[in-house]
């Protein structure tokens, strides 16, 4: 009997020896491995492709980056041409458009469907170069003997008009450009030719910065100081009004901005209205004929210090606030701030079985019952809702009360149980019931961006719950605005309703814009925060009133704060137009001098504006004009610019 454990590999046919005794002189392949199967096979699989979904997450994140960064460059390319070059460039302009712009501007030829070609000048224009201002245009001395041709034909190609070329290689040769300014390659920074800044100025100084003669008449309206009437609702100093009044007429104002205090009229009682007052300043105001807008003025005034308010918010919400501190906005630390009511209850009977904005509803039913003569008779042309902090439409995210100062990101108020509760709807809703928080990695109101995990760059404010909590927190504003909207609009039918918007312009540059986004605005870079706002502000065909800075912020504060007040203005300004709403204006703080009262003027009359829009009025804020302080040969000068009857000479 044969024993199949002693047979020998050579003895089975199927076998081949080589396999078991490789020659040493021609070694021979290794077999490939076994395919896994089974569970290792799954595990295999499952491990390849985690792998392939990581890497594809990544690539995501480097596209929106990039995006993000070409995004920013174009806006900036954007402002400066637009604001220094003239540019007749579109609202809404892309690269494209950009480079097609620059290409005629250098003397190319740019057909609509993106054909580029050079078409030589006659030989009597090579000498030349005519700049772009119809008003003032260069003459061939001013350049010496540096010609377009001359310039044209050896400058450095950074930028070339390529089919294929990427957003991201786009964003390498700006970045490479500006990284080469200072570079001595090209002629135009020689010693017989203009440097570019040079050049500007030379076109700018042909047009006279002082005319604006038959410029578009924008109405000026000064707003009366905040003391005039005291929480019982009398005059103080009626006699001082008048000499106030007096010196406006003097100076040729359309009229004039009165608050009407919630805290003051409905003060002391739930639907006991006090206009007395009021009524007495109404009249003083109609003897001078001049023109009226008056501002429910739903919030406390002085609230954004660390003194006590002015004028609080009715004594009979501070006493339910006692029991039912919820009813103020809340920060994370708990802390409440009682500068006007939480959102939150808007649609919550918490207020002697009323809700916010039946609250709001009848304050502003009452005054348009009480003073309809004045509506008849055109005395009121206008009225202001107030719809936030400061009156503007906005969280309370920057309450110096709260130990706030500029320019810190400030802090989400959200946290009172109403808005709490609103978010766990929203989250549940959404089927992720654990985002139902505020983030806690935000930082505290004298944070810096950079300084926080959820603001930084790449930061938690662009992940999946970022974009969740940001848009749930901005969809509340939004619902704010249009339901106390939708009640002003019965309340004042046939009336042209203002809304002010805030001038959050610090952190811009960044790319979470980390004021705006705690202020309520979730406009970070790939995202436009403003244009959901002012739907909704056009469907209840409202006014925008935009806040104007009015000074000039240096070069050390705009780098630290990361500001860019001209390019955040341009984003909300164009947004607004866009959409046919009329816009109006508020200087954020006291001008004395003229250069801050041309920047005013250039807010309201853009100059580089392709289509002309301007302000429908401008309200100036100022101490009063009795005092000393107050040059009344500059604002004479700023009025008459509006009017538009300022010539150069003047």
């Amino acid at each position: 009997m044969n024993n199949t454990n002693n047979s020998t590999p050579s003895q089975d046919p199927h076998l081949h020896t080589d396999h078991y005794f490789p020659n040493p002189i021609h070694p021979q392949p290794r077999p490939n491995p076994r395919r896994p199967r089974g569970f290792a096979a799954t595990a295999a699989a499952n491990n390849s492709a985690g792998k392939g979904k990581k890497e594809r997450e990544k690539e995501k994140e480097r596209t929106k980056l990039r995006e993000r960064h070409r995004r920013a460059i174009t806006s900036r390319m954007l402002t400066g041409l637009r604001q220094y070059g003239n540019f007749p460039l579109p609202a809404r302009a892309d690269m494209n458009d950009v480079l097609a712009a620059l290409a005629r501007e250098a003397g190319w030829v740019v057909e609509a469907d993106g054909t580029t070609y050079r078409q030589c000048p006659p030989p009597s224009q090579l000498g030349s170069f005519e700049a772009r201002s119809v008003e003032n245009p260069l003459s061939a001395g001013s350049l010496r003997a540096c010609s377009v041709k001359e310039t044209l034909g050896n400058q450095p190609h950074v930028l070339r008009i390529d089919g294929s070329l990427s957003p991201t290689s786009i964003d390498s040769d700006v970045i490479a450009e500006r990284d080469s300014k200072n570079a001595s390659a090209s002629p135009i920074n020689s010693v017989d030719c203009l440097e570019a800044d040079q050049l500007l100025q030379h076109i700018h100084s042909g047009v006279n910065e002082n005319d604006f003669s038959g410029t578009p008449y924008v109405p000026v309206y000064i707003k009366l100081p905040v003391g005039i009437i005291n929480k019982f609702c009398q005059l103080i100093d009626p006699e001082g009004i008048r000499q106030e009044l007096i010196h406006m007429k003097s100076l040729n104002i359309d009229g004039v901005i009165l608050d009407c205090w919630w805290g003051i009229v409905e003060g002391w009682s739930p639907q006991k209205y006090v206009w007395s007052g009021y009524r007495e300043l109404f009249n003083i105001i109609r003897e001078f004929k001049l023109k009226l807008q008056v501002v429910m003025a739903f919030h406390e005034c002085g609230g954004n210090d660390s003194t006590d308010a002015l004028i609080a918010l009715p004594q009979w919400v501070l006493e339910i606030g006692k029991d039912n501190r919820d009813i103020f906005f809340t920060d994370r630390e708990g802390r409440r701030n009682t500068e006007c009511l939480s959102w939150g209850i808007d649609k919550e009977r918490v207020l002697k079985g009323r809700t916010g904005i039946e609250v709001y509803f009848d304050f502003m039913r009452s005054f348009r019952t009480e003073f309809d003569d004045l509506f008849a008779e055109g005395l009121i042309s206008a009225v202001e809702i107030g719809l936030g902090a400061s009156g503007e439409l906005k969280y309370p995210s920057f309450s110096e009360r709260m130990g706030w100062r500029y320019p810190g990101i400030g802090e989400f108020q959200c946290y009172d149980k109403y808005l709490q509760h609103s978010l766990h709807r929203a989250a549940k809703s959404r089927g992720h019931s654990f985002w139902a928080r505020g983030p806690d990695n935000a930082g505290n109101y004298n944070s810096m961006p950079h300084e926080t995990g959820f603001f930084c760059d790449r930061g938690d404010y662009d992940n999946y719950y970022g974009r969740f909590f940001l848009h749930w927190y901005f969809q509340t504003l939004i619902d704010h605005a249009d339901n106390v909207l939708s009640l002003a609009s019965l309340a004042f039918e046939e009336t042209k309703i203002i809304v002010k918007v805030p001038a959050v312009y610090w952190w811009y540059k960044t790319a979470s814009h980390a004021a705006e986004l705690t202020a309520g605005y979730h406009n970070p870079t790939n995202q436009d925060g403003y244009s959901p706002v002012f739907e909704v502000l056009r469907k209840h065909d409202v006014t925008v009133k935009f806040i104007c800075l009015g000074v000039q912020l240096s070069s050390q504060e705009a780098d630290e704060s990361l500001a860019d007040p001209e390019g955040f203005s341009w984003q909300v300004l164009n947004s607004a137009w866009d959409r046919g709403l009329m816009t109006a204006g508020e200087n954020a703080l006291p001008c004395y001098d003229r250069e801050g009262y041309k920047r005013l003027v250039e807010m309201a009359k853009p100059r580089n504006d392709p289509d002309r829009r301007h302000f429908s009025f401008f309200v100036c804020q100022q101490p009063s004009l009795l005092q000393g302080n107050v040059c009344l040969t500059e604002l004479d000068f700023f009025i008459k610019c509006l009017h538009g009857e300022m010539a150069g000479d003047l």
